[in-house]
């Protein structure tokens, strides 16, 4: 199917009569950083205003819903925790709800305190690698790692403080074969977004455990089913009204399309649109529009 360009006010029209419900990813569709992109505080008070319901969703796993609902507020767009749904929630959701984790166990993380956040809120108990943040390891040290019966699981998500001794202990707790502890990983997105840029992102970081322990983790955040499960549990729509909105057509859009949803692909952010016209490209979205603040001209139609 061609995708659709959406580029005059009756194109905008016509897309938004389609849905009741859009899924917004966060950097490079609402935001860059902190500098709120143009037309957008506009875009999401004019489609509350005529009844839909925005929920966003993120694989950034750094913060947790309340966290973010504080990072909205600064930047000018309202939002609840409900109507955020982040990789770092559906994970605790996944190990509370569907993995069902046991009481007696803990969840060693490897991340921010998003995870931490979001777990304890779900009453999971867990041990965060904060403690060894800047923490340099000898190999004298490396005798003082040892396994910890209690661990059941480990959750890596996004780490700017990662180093050897968090990654020597995660593999050290999932390499125990007779202990059987989860592997999960928020996202596994290669990239991270940066001011300037991006960075190397979750996936990238995990790859020393992937590859030490020759284990394939769990992948909770777009485009991987898991999230999906998670969000129809949580959010009771109607698939053929909902649209996911994105800027990547291997998370974002992908995303969407597992789920049999429609979906808008935006070019403010990492993918072209040379890139997502290329004939070898497989992902293909439903439509296309420069910004997604462009819709609100759609207010005097």
């Amino acid at each position: 199917m061609a995708i659709q360009r959406l580029t005059t006010v009756e194109d905008y029209k016509g897309f938004l009569d389609r849905f009741d419900t859009f899924l917004l990813d966060c950097d490079g569709v609402l935001w860059h950083g902190s500098h709120v992109l143009e037309g957008i505080l506009e875009t999401v008070s004019f489609l509350r205003s005529h009844g839909k319901r925005l929920v966003f969703v993120t694989n950034n796993s750094t913060l947790s819903r309340a966290n973010y609902v504080k990072k909205f507020e600064r930047l000018g767009i309202m939002a609840e925790e409900k109507d955020i749904f982040s990789s770092s929630f559906a994970t605790a959701v996944y190990l509370k709800n569907i993995l069902q984790f046991p009481e007696d166990k803990r969840v060693y993380v490897v991340g921010e305190s998003g995870i931490t956040d979001e777990l304890g809120a779900v009453g999971i108990n867990c041990v965060s690698s904060a403690d060894d943040n800047g923490v340099l390891m000898t190999h004298a040290d490396m005798g003082t790692v040892e396994q910890d019966p209690t661990i059941g699981a480990v959750v890596c998500g996004f780490d700017i403080n990662l180093n050897y001794r968090k990654l020597a202990k995660a593999f050290t707790y999932l390499n125990n074969k007779e202990q059987n502890a989860h592997f999960i990983l928020t996202n596994d997105d290669s990239t991270f977004p940066a001011p300037n840029g991006v960075f190397p992102g979750t996936g990238s970081l995990a790859q020393p455990l992937i590859h030490s322990l020759k284990r394939t983790p769990l992948i909770m955040g777009k485009p991987n089913k898991p999230m999906l499960d998670c969000f129809f549990s949580n959010y009771h729509t109607d698939p053929t009204r909902t649209c996911m909105v994105g800027d990547r057509l291997d998370t974002d859009i992908a995303f969407g399309a597992n789920g049999n949803l429609e979906t808008l692909l935006v070019l403010t952010g990492v993918t072209t649109e040379e890139e997502a016209f290329a004939p070898s490209q497989p992902i293909k979205p439903t439509f296309m529009i420069q910004s997604f603040g462009d819709l609100v001209k759609a207010k005097d139609a």
